[in-house]
């Protein structure tokens, strides 16, 4: 089953260096809205075509997976037939040579290095190309600007320290689309100063984050901090936070989905009927147990077929999480479908001794930044009591001894925390597994610790 030569240029984004890719993509992406059905289909199957070529000729491990499967490329050639394909789970990359991930067309020592948070408690490296990353951001950027954000808005994100280089030169001279980020590793009150004084038009970042900033507002009165927008992603918050968020800060609350390895996916308009998903850029599917696509309304597990990645693709990737799919019809004329993600539960709220919450994404992202992240198969942090936190991990062979390892586990949360090393204990066991919690998901931060009210 020996494949045609791929043509290259044909399937790499085009690249303009820096922001003029992005304006350029960003173009694109907008007209695409306005498409009909038929035309946004052909143009996903057509990209799902080179993607499919490009992984079998190319990536050692899809065209083991093809092969195993009994599929050459030719095989799918619409989107019906994605359901031939085997799902791809993150355990099963993870397992794998990143030689055998990335296309034997990219040097890998050239590509951006980019690594999931582990919100479900599996860290993951994988890796993208400099256009790749200007496709993203473009996505990224088309959601906003769907909800009303305008070029020169003062864009205020609260994210993660490794997200500040995401703006480039150029866009802070021009202060088009430019953000200026504050750490969520900041303490509160610190964060609701600066955007106080930064008269944030837009105000973004995770949601946990956002809810505690408007929680923090109320209880010191702020009224200074009113932008025209706020967009929510990362963490999960139920319907009473997000009208919390709007109620303080007077201003609609978007929230948005994805997941790391192929950035935003689906997005709330201004009508909120559901999440518009970017089927132009990525395909997503909800499938059953047994792979097959559940029908409009029933829950399914989200798989991912992205259509820009090609140093290392991403074909039925699951991201063990669910939504519905969903047949309702936005008034707002945009073509993208809708989908609705499955709710039921809010991510646990860490109290610290000093008295401060914290968004679970904070731990998450924590642990991201440990020296020996790399080395973690798997981990779960669970909050007995306010100074006192039990980690488990799965850790791969030859890692540091378990009493040094916690030694410098301690050390790191505790300035991540902003906390003396004497006042918070992170206890450390070493597990061969986890359980699944009750929700049939893998939980990676769990607080028994209730806030006082």
């Amino acid at each position: 089953m020996k494949g045609k030569p791929v043509n290259q240029k044909s399937l790499k984004v085009t690249y303009v260096p820096n922001f003029a890719g992005i304006l350029y993509l960003l173009g694109t992406a907008l007209r695409r809205l306005q498409w009909s059905k038929q035309k946004l289909k052909e143009y996903q199957e057509k990209r799902l075509r080179a993607v499919l070529r490009h992984a079998y000729d190319s990536v050692p491990l899809y065209h083991e997976k093809f092969r195993r499967a009994g599929l050459s490329p030719s095989d799918v050639k619409s989107l019906e037939d994605l359901a031939k394909l085997p799902i791809t789970r993150k355990d099963e990359l993870r397992q794998v040579d990143p030689l055998k991930l990335v296309s034997r067309h990219y040097r890998i020592e050239e590509l951006k290095v980019l690594r999931t948070s582990g919100s479900h408690g599996k860290p993951f490296r994988f890796y993208i190309s400099h256009s790749e990353d200007d496709w993203r951001k473009s996505i990224y950027l088309r959601a906003n600007i769907s909800c009303g954000q305008r070029p020169r808005d003062r864009w205020v994100v609260i994210t993660a320290p490794r997200h500040f280089a995401d703006t480039t030169n150029i866009q802070r001279l021009l202060r088009i689309y430019a953000q200026r980020c504050i750490s969520v590793f900041d303490r509160v009150d610190e964060q609701a100063q600066v955007i106080r004084k930064a008269k944030a038009d837009v105000l973004d970042g995770y949601s946990g984050a956002l809810f505690l900033l408007a929680k923090e507002a109320e209880r010191q009165g702020i009224r200074e901090i009113q932008p025209r927008l706020v967009f929510g992603s990362a963490d999960l918050i139920d319907e009473s936070s997000s009208k919390l968020i709007e109620r303080v800060f007077s201003a609609p609350y978007y929230d948005q989905f994805g997941c790391a390895e192929v950035d935003r996916t689906a997005w709330q308009c201004p009508e909120k009927v559901g999440y518009h998903m970017d089927v132009d850029s990525v395909i997503t599917q909800f499938v059953d147990s047994e792979g097959n696509e559940v029908s409009p309304g029933e829950t399914g597990e989200i798989v991912y077929t992205s259509l820009f990645n090609f140093a290392m693709p991403f074909i039925r990737y699951s991201i063990e999480d669910l939504g519905r799919p969903s047949d309702d019809v936005c008034q707002c004329s945009r073509i993208l479908p809708l989908m609705k993600v499955v709710e039921g539960r809010k991510d646990s709220l860490i109290v610290l001794p000093d008295g401060r919450l914290l968004s679970p994404r904070i731990l998450t992202v924590g642990m991201s930044m440990f020296e020996y992240y790399n080395s973690i198969e798997q981990f779960r942090i669970l909050q007995k009591k306010p100074d006192f936190f039990d980690v488990f991990l799965c850790v791969k062979e030859n890692i540091l001894d378990k009493e040094v390892l916690e030694k410098k586990l301690n050390i790191h949360f505790a300035k991540i925390l902003g906390l003396p090393e004497q006042n918070v204990v992170f206890n450390v066991t070493i597990v061969e597994d986890f359980p699944v919690s009750e929700s049939g998901k893998l939980m990676s931060i769990i607080s028994n610790v209730k806030p006082s009210s």
